[in-house]
């Protein structure tokens, strides 16, 4: 079998994965914020990194995945002042609405979903250790900044020099950083702000900054030195570089062996925000489509590419996942495990293995369904619902998915009525009535399919 090579964002290459303890596996990606539902854009990563975290699996990697939960910052500051409630009542709401929408999309759970108020005396750990290695100071409004310029490797992930950095940079009115690049590492308490968001510390009231939260956890969990660090292309600057400027800044050796980043997501073509009004929740695509239809069309992309949304791609990915879906209800498969030998298992394998190219590994299981439809053979349906569950589809009951659909579609109850009468009608030779119980149906989203034996299924169009 081929061997794993991962585009390593900090190498700006793809290279072979060779984990620090053969065998093992540590990734760690940076999680939600949570003071809303989750968006696309979150749906990308949470699927994208399950895959990953799938396939390193399925290769027998022990892996240990870590996906934190930012539940302090100043968005949901802000917004549990303006609903007049806590923010821990605030956060728990949206960490309970993440938890099922990642379920809904078959994401499975992290082994660890650290919370980064429960981690702030490692954060305030870091960051002395920061300050005694000449690398933080408090600045006279109270905060404690990281000193960028005093860091020799900032940059190197972003491929961003100092200089260039410090041309697009405007001193902010009244601050207090001594250069404005330097970042915030512990929030000096303001008056204005709740209780519940101060902690003692030795730089006095605070909280902690952003950055900081993902460097303490990570390396609490995984240790000082780990395999793989994800996110989305957005936090690769200034948040990832921010990371590796404090944890190697702290420790003093590398942070992170390999960096991967997947791609925005885009609304007919155009860069998905509030502002132009094409920002979609999980929630508001989930009441159109099927969920395993939204999983099928993130993996359809290569992570690193960008995701262009539109509900014309969504309709093309269900029309794509049904006809999957229709070679394993023609073929039942054997019981037997995933044989990886077999010559589809290896061209899957080989896709995966270059950095996860998941629309090449699709692409096998399209033309492994064509082969079962022509030879009806159960060997290659098992291998057709192997391959596919190592990405998370093709988990249901074929018949099952064929029938669901969202909540706007006719229920199973209303079309097994107009079935029962379309049959009526034919016993009685009432052909005409027939045929408009059948188109009427048809405009309803239901699929006739009549079967040797006077046998009728149905399915969702």
């Amino acid at each position: 079998m081929s061997v794993l090579k991962i585009y390593n964002t900090l190498a700006r290459d793809k290279e072979v994965f060779a984990p620090i303890e053969p065998g093992k596996v540590r990734m760690y990606v940076c999680g939600m914020t949570v003071y809303d539902f989750c968006h696309l854009g979150h749906a990308r990563v949470m699927v994208v990194f399950d895959m990953v975290q799938r396939w390193l699996r399925a290769q027998d990697y022990q892996v240990t995945y870590v996906r934190n939960i930012t539940d302090i910052d100043d968005k949901i500051i802000r917004r549990a002042v303006e609903n007049g409630e806590t923010v821990s009542a605030l956060t728990q709401r949206f960490i309970d609405a993440m938890n099922e929408d990642a379920a809904a999309l078959g994401v499975q759970r992290p082994d660890h979903e650290p919370r980064a108020t429960t981690y702030v005396p490692q954060m305030l750990n870091l960051i002395g250790k920061l300050e005694a290695n000449g690398l933080a100071y408090q600045a006279k409004d109270g905060d404690v900044n990281f000193s960028v310029r005093d860091f020799k490797g900032y940059g190197k992930l972003s491929g961003k020099s100092l200089d260039d950095l410090r041309a697009g940079e405007r001193v902010e009115v009244g601050s207090a950083k001594r250069d404005p690049l330097d970042f915030v590492l512990w929030k000096s308490s303001r008056e204005s702000e709740p209780e519940d968001v101060k902690w003692a510390s030795k730089w006095g009231s605070g909280r902690p900054g952003w950055h900081i939260e993902c460097s303490a956890m990570a390396c609490d969990l995984l240790g000082e030195q780990f395999d793989i660090h994800g996110g989305g292309q957005d936090l690769q600057f200034p948040h990832h570089e921010n990371e590796i400027a404090q944890s190697e800044g702290a420790h003093g050796h590398e942070f992170v062996n390999y960096w991967m980043h997947n791609g925005f997501v885009r609304v007919d073509d155009e860069k998905m925000s509030k502002s132009l009004g094409n920002f979609f929740t999980i929630r508001e695509v989930l009441k159109k489509f099927d969920a395993e239809v939204v999983r099928f069309f993130i993996l359809r992309a290569h992570y690193r590419s960008p995701l262009n949304y539109s509900d014309a791609h969504l309709e093309g990915a269900r029309t794509a996942l049904t006809r999957l879906y229709n070679a394993l209800k023609e073929t039942a498969a054997d019981q037997l495990s995933l044989d990886w030998n077999e010559a589809y298992a290896q061209r899957f394998a080989e896709a995966m293995n270059d950095d996860f190219n998941t629309p090449i590994a699709l692409a096998c299981l399209f033309d492994l369904a064509t082969e079962v439809n022509r030879a009806h053979s159960p060997m290659l349906a098992r291998q057709l619902k192997g391959l596919a569950a190592v990405l998370g589809l093709l988990e249901r009951e074929p018949q099952a998915f064929l029938q669901g659909g969202v909540s706007d579609g006719p229920d199973d109850a209303h079309v097994n009525a107009l079935m029962a009468a379309r049959a009526q009608a034919k016993k009685d030779k009432n052909f005409a009535e027939a045929d408009r119980l059948r188109a009427d149906l048809l405009a309803q989203g239901i699929i006739l399919e009549d079967k040797p034996g006077g046998i009728t299924e149905w399915r969702r169009a």
